[in-house]
């Protein structure tokens, strides 16, 4: 992300900024709203979004958030807004605008199977976080030192947030942290 794009932000504009990094359920509105979320960094994996995530998008009704979800959860794989159209019996170019804010992750069925090591980011001592893959000794001390500071995630998105990871990063991790 370019930090020089903030400064040019008009005060309603710095303002919906604050909201999508406050507040993780933020329902986006417009085209310009899901570029600056994309700009801050904020990313919705189709093959692993909740019903949470799916509502964020602007036209987007409950009914349709739980029917992508109910599909991802039998293991229908979404590899691009095409498929998620077709899912929803609506035409591609409806869902075009979302395309930017969406990742089509891959995943691998068998090692999501393996996953051996789970941890508590609000429990863990240092070395438990040191057996997560993906986490280094510095990550690993950032997460203590923010939950000192800041006190306990509430969930993966505010993780992500206050220590400020990338949604690749993220994605690496997820599958090893409950909270």
């Amino acid at each position: 992300m370019n930090p020089n794009w903030l400064p040019r932000l008009n005060p309603r504009l710095q303002k919906l900024r604050q909201k999508l990094l406050n507040d993780p359920y933020y329902r986006l509105k417009s085209g310009e709203e899901i570029a600056i979320a994309v700009q801050l960094g904020i990313r919705i994996d189709a093959n692993q979004a909740t019903i949470d995530d799916w509502l964020r998008l602007p036209g987007l009704s409950i009914h349709q958030a739980r029917t992508l979800v109910e599909l991802a959860q039998t293991g229908l794989k979404f590899y691009c807004v095409e498929d998620i159209a077709a899912a929803l019996a609506l035409p591609a170019q409806r869902l075009k605008p979302l395309e930017v804010i969406l990742i089509f992750g891959y995943y691998d069925d068998q090692s999501l199977d393996t996953v051996t090591c789970v941890v508590n980011p609000n429990s863990a001592t240092v070395d438990d976080l040191l057996k997560v893959p993906f986490i280094d000794s510095s990550l690993a001390q950032a997460v203590i030192d923010n939950r000192s500071s800041s006190g306990p995630y509430r969930n993966i998105v505010d993780f992500q947030k206050r220590l400020n990871l990338s949604g690749e990063t993220l994605a690496q991790l997820m599958y090893f942290l409950r909270f």
